[in-house]
Order: C-alpha cells, then structure tokens, then sequence
C-alpha cells in the first residue's frame, strides 16, 4: 500500500532530525504531550465510547484492557512525566580507549532509528510507545487493532499535536489508520525504511509478525506465568502472592496463568487458597492430584498447561519437587515471569538461576513485570526473546550503538 510506503519513508527522514534533538527540547515536548491527555481527555473517552460499544462478546478481561477512564489517562500522562525524569541514553559513551597508534574509539549509544510496533487492545500503548520512542530519538509507526481504532486514533492525534507543536519533526510519529491485514503485510515489507517491528498482542499476532516481517522482530510473546509455591513457603504470603498474581488484573501479560504447589503442603495449601479464587469467580483446573484434595474442580488438559488465558480462569498443579516445577516452568512457560514463594534461599537461588524466564521473581508477584514498576517510566513490550533485549523494553533498550574514532592522520601499514 503505496500510503504506508510514503509513512514509513517520512518516518525514515525524521529519525534523522530526531536524532540531533536535545533532551530539553524532547522533555519540553514530552511534558506538554503528558498535559494535552489530560486537557483532551473528553475526546479521548468519546472514542474509547465508540470502541467499548463494539467490544461485545469479548470476555470481561480483555474489556477491561480495552477500557479508559480519567484515572487511567492520568496513569497515562504520569508515565509520559516519569520518561521526562529519566536520562536521556542517547549519546551516552558506553565505552572509550586509545589504541597503540594514537586512534581514540568511543562506543556510543544510538537510537535505533524507525520502530514500528504492532499491536492489540490496550490504548495505553499508544501514548507509552510514543513516549519512549521519542525521549530515544527513534521514530515509531504505530499500527493498532481494530478494538481500539478509536481510542487509538484520539490518542494519538492528541499526543502528536503537542510534540509537533513543541519541536517534535511531524514525520517522528505515526500511526497506521487502517484495521486491513493488508495494512500490516505492507508495513512488515518495508526493510529499507523500518528498522525495528515490535508486536505486542495475542499469539496470533506475535506470530503473523514473525512469519511475515522482513524486518527484525523483538516478540513481546504471550504470558504464561507461574507462581510456585515450595514446601518451605510461608503460606500466608503464598496465598497473597498468589491472589494477587492472578486476580489482580487477570487480562495482562504479567498475570499467572498456572499454580504450582509442592506435594508436601498441597493439602494445607490449596483448600483455601482454592475456595478464595472461587469467591473471586476463579475457575479452576486442577491436575489429578488437585481434583482429589478439592472436589468439584474441573480436570485440566494438556493444553491448559501452556495456555494464556488473560481471564479469570487457573490451571493448578500440585509438583513433587523444585526440579518438577522448574522442569514444568521451563517446558510449558512462555519464558515471561515467573515466582517461586519459600523460606529456602538455596532453593530461591535455584529458581532464579534455572527457571529460563525473562523475569524471575523470589517471594513477590508476577504482576510487577512492568516498565513502570522496574522504574523505567514505561515500556514498549516485554520481550520474550533474548536478543538485543529481554524484560521490560525501555528507554535504553530502545537504542543501538555506533563507534566513533578520532585520528590524526593515522593511514593501516
């Protein structure tokens, strides 16, 4: 599609101008953009109005992460203000030495130059993605899915007219109006301009992106994340951690999705912990072992062991050991985040070090897997992959490096 052809070489130009930017002007522009999504907040509710009336037959999960409301723009402008507090790495000298011959190399962090993320539902990424591309001097084209089209386009509208009216090349930030799968297909072909694909969404999404993108793709992949819960564990906290994990904010990437309990507390543990979710109206899946300590459960399949559910749904296993739930995390996990709750450091010490996740959480909640919550203001995905990034995407995560040398006149013998 020839329009976004013309988008992405406009993108390409920009990121060049972005590049030579300053912080101030950046900030300048970050905080009025912070400002303007309060001031429109009105028009940015109108189409998440429009949005939400078409969301029906979604479950409540996946609404809720379709929906806005003041506190959460506010949320949304709080974070555009976080990125202003944080250091600008662009320019930043990784590393400098003198080599035998009088040449003086810098290591110098970059932007990466045009990033393009793909993704579903939650509008809040509009304005974290734009913010983050923008303190990184990355121009960004955003492409939306069609259950937040609305919300989306308001979001952006908003926010690219404060930028551009505060210093900010127009062609720095984009956005793709169209739902057409066409639209995306196009926009992945696009090597010579876009630098960097981003998706962020169901695995259907992720997976479309990775199968067609002519471009390098860093997946934000699904959440399949796991709170285990040893024998030497402190139940109360257990059982809060748990809770927390999964009810908290079940249609997010950083929910638990499966309850592993070692074999020695299972029947003190999982009774109440149990009859908690249900009061929740948590439906649990439970393994052979978890149906005979809890009756009346459902029998979880094959499936529900890898399965991201986003919603008030739980598979619950009970483990023999710490090497089972490791062995069961690492076959079955998305390599997302996942916890271990004990008293036993050597035995937390393991989890951490063996469980292949992005983040590995001791005696806490998955839920904190967050850009925010890591303090990086925000985040452009968590990525599942392990190159260039992993966890929670930020500012610096958003930046290559380059080397600049300094000579006198040195020619090679």
């Amino acid at each position: 599609m020839e329009k976004v052809r013309e988008t992405a070489r406009g993108a390409k130009q920009a990121s060049y101008e972005l590049g030579l930017i300053s912080s101030k002007v950046k900030n300048k522009a970050l905080l009025a953009m912070a400002k303007a999504l309060e001031v429109k907040a009105g028009s940015i509710l109108a189409g998440n109005k429009k949005d939400l009336a078409a969301a029906k037959g979604l479950s409540p999960a996946l609404v809720d992460r379709l929906t806005l409301n003041k506190d959460r723009i506010r949320s949304m402008a709080l974070s555009l203000r976080a990125i202003v507090s944080l250091k600008d790495p662009v320019g930043q000298v990784i590393n400098s030495w003198i080599r035998p011959n009088g040449l003086r190399i810098q290591k110098v962090r970059v932007p990466i130059g045009v990033t393009a993320i793909i993704y579903e539902s939650r509008p809040n990424v509009t304005s974290d993605c734009i913010g983050l591309c923008l303190k990184s001097g990355n121009a960004c084209i955003l492409k939306g899915g069609k259950e937040a089209i609305n919300t989306n386009r308001a979001v952006y509208r908003v926010l690219k007219s404060a930028a551009v009216k505060n210093g900010i090349p127009a062609g720095a930030i984009n956005f793709i109006d169209s739902t057409r799968r066409e639209a995306a297909l196009s926009l992945l072909s696009l090597s010579d301009y876009i630098d960097l694909v981003i998706p962020r969404g169901w695995e259907g999404l992720i997976r479309f992106v990775q199968d067609n993108s002519r471009i390098p793709v860093i997946k934000h992949y699904k959440g399949v994340c796991h709170v285990y819960v040893d024998r030497f564990a402190d139940l109360k906290m257990a059982r809060e951690i748990a809770f927390n994990a999964k009810v908290q904010r079940p249609g997010v990437c950083n929910a638990m999705e499966t309850l592993l309990a070692h074999k020695d507390i299972a029947d003190k543990f999982l009774p109440e912990m149990i009859r908690r979710f249900r009061e929740a109206d948590v439906e649990i899946r439970g393994c052979s072992e978890t149906c005979k300590i809890v009756k009346g459960l459902k029998k979880a399949k094959e499936a529900d062991w890898s399965a991201e559910y986003l919603d008030l749904i739980l598979s619950v296993k009970v483990v023999e050991n710490l090497d089972a739930a490791i062995e069961h995390i690492n076959h079955y996990g998305s390599r997302h985040s996942d916890s271990i709750v004990t008293g036993n450091k050597a035995n937390a010490l393991k989890f951490l070090n063996m469980v292949d996740s992005a983040c590995v959480y001791a005696n806490a909640s998955t839920r904190f897997s967050d850009g925010y919550e890591f303090g990086f203001g925000a985040e452009i995905g968590i990525s599942t992959d392990k190159l260039h990034a992993r966890g929670p995407m930020a500012l610096e995560e958003l930046t290559t490096y380059k080397y600049k040398i300094f000579g006198n006149g040195q020619v090679r013998k």
